[in-house]
């Protein structure tokens, strides 16, 4: 049962509704949901002695479980979300994404570390996909004209919310009496009245476009041999090759990206082992990483914009090609120009988020409209996979050689080339979806959009 002021016929905008109001409600809950990737302020907290003490192992399952979470609950909800309209996901998000900050809040004041995977991993997790992909089919909707550069806005405040969110949770700890059980419970306390708040916003500002309103000058462009007029139901969307062919571009292209980002500190102090103390080469390694984590967010924007000019499958074929000899790059020459180790480690990692933000308009281009968010949900079990594959590929590797290396990462590295080879190859190979899995036609007239008059 859904309240009624949740209902999709109760978000349909009026005639002088600007939809540049849109992306902000989505950047209310992407910012605030993203700042999950702030987890190692957390981790590094609870490990202390004075705190939990607890090892950086098990201090690392609540992240871990709430991206798998994130995964499961975009493939499980997300024809509900289709099905309700963003406002309801939105509020959902906001239930159980608070709620798993609360509860964690109640694990670190009663010092039971279960209540903190519980909470962060388990409920929040599930505010995580649903909360994720609750703006995707609204904005594309809302701009048809630039779906990818609409959805590049939304998720590229999912890659920035923890570099908001790592500062203002370290402060607050601090604040509230540094690395203990009850500053981190205050922590998590205050966050999640905060996120509360600030989510919604969005659950507020965010509408539907009425039936029949496109922006006004634009005239729909005419099929072409990538974008379809016609729609695809999740259902028949999962029965189609298209669907896996992008599940491997997505999910490689995402395990190559997070080989990087996951261990950028440690690859760095190998690589440039000659700083002048300890101290100031821990600095420079997060610097780095830092670096790495603003390319993934502006990455999210600029590529997906660009897509919109040059097509999906072409920008794909940059993330992938370009980014397997960027790899090959680091490989073969490791450490010896500094200036091209970095640029080509950064332009990695803006692949590695742009893929996430253009896959949705991708979607569109394949499968429609329709449910597209559904179609979405499904799709992300491949990142799932690969926050667990990249790490484990990168780590398993690296510990096995000789610690303080730059050959140590290398197999790795070659690994990952393989990967986006195999990723690249997946995208040339698709194709149209054939006739047989669109909907019928009067399914696909029910989803041609929105009323005139809204401000474009």
């Amino acid at each position: 049962m859904t309240l009624p002021i949740l209902d999709r016929s109760r978000i349909v905008a009026t005639p002088e509704w600007s939809r540049w109001l849109i992306p902000p409600a989505a950047l209310s809950i992407h910012l605030a949901i993203g700042s999950a990737y702030a987890w190692s302020v957390f981790k590094n907290a609870i490990s202390q002695p004075d705190a939990l003490g607890l090892s950086g192992t098990v201090t690392a399952i609540p992240f871990q479980l709430a991206i798998v979470m994130l995964g499961l609950s975009a493939a499980i909800f997300g024809t509900r979300v289709e099905k309700n309209g963003p406002r309801w996901a939105m509020a959902v998000s906001l239930v159980f994404f608070v709620s798993g900050l609360l509860v964690s809040a109640l694990g670190m004041a009663l010092g039971q570390f279960w209540l903190v995977i519980f909470g962060y991993g388990f409920i929040g997790g599930i505010g995580l996909g649903i909360g994720y992909i609750s703006p995707v089919s609204t904005l594309m909707k809302w701009f048809p004209d630039r779906p990818g550069m609409a959805t590049g806005i939304a998720i590229m405040g999912f890659g920035g919310g923890a570099l908001i969110a790592s500062p203002l949770t370290s402060q607050l700890m601090v604040n509230f009496g540094g690395f203990t059980d009850g500053s981190i419970a205050k922590t998590f306390l205050t966050l999640g009245v905060g996120y509360a708040v600030f989510m919604a916003l969005g659950v507020v500002l965010i509408r539907v476009p009425a039936e029949g309103w496109t922006p006004k000058g634009w005239t729909p462009p005419a099929a072409s041999a990538m974008i379809s007029t016609h729609n695809v139901s999740a259902a028949n969307a999962v029965k189609t090759p298209q669907f896996w062919l992008l599940w491997v571009v997505l999910c490689f292209n995402v395990t190559a990206g997070i080989g990087i980002l996951e261990r950028g500190s440690g690859i760095y102090q190998d690589f440039f082992p000659d700083a002048t103390s300890p101290e100031s080469l821990a600095a420079a390694a997060a610097g780095f990483v830092a670096f790495l984590s603003l390319t993934n967010m502006i990455g999210r924007f600029v590529w997906s914009s660009v897509s919109d000019v040059v097509g999906r499958k072409n920008i794909y074929r940059l993330y992938l090609g370009v980014g397997a000899l960027l790899y090959l790059y680091i490989a073969l020459f490791t450490n010896t120009n500094k200036i091209l180790f970095m640029v080509s480690a950064l332009l990695i990692l803006s692949f590695y988020g742009a893929g996430f933000a253009t896959v949705p308009a991708y979607l569109k281009d394949l499968f429609g409209t329709y449910q597209v968010g559904a179609i979405h949900g499904r799709l992300l079990t491949a990142w799932s996979v690969a926050g667990v594959l990249g790490p484990l590929i990168v780590n398993a590797i690296a510990d096995a050689g000789e610690p303080g290396t730059t050959g140590r990462y290398l197999p790795a590295f070659y690994v990952m080339i393989g990967l986006l080879v195999v990723g690249f190859l997946a995208n040339e190979a698709i194709k149209p979806v054939a006739s047989k899995f669109h909907e019928s036609d009067s399914a696909d007239a029910a989803d041609s959009t929105t009323s005139t008059g809204a401000k474009a």
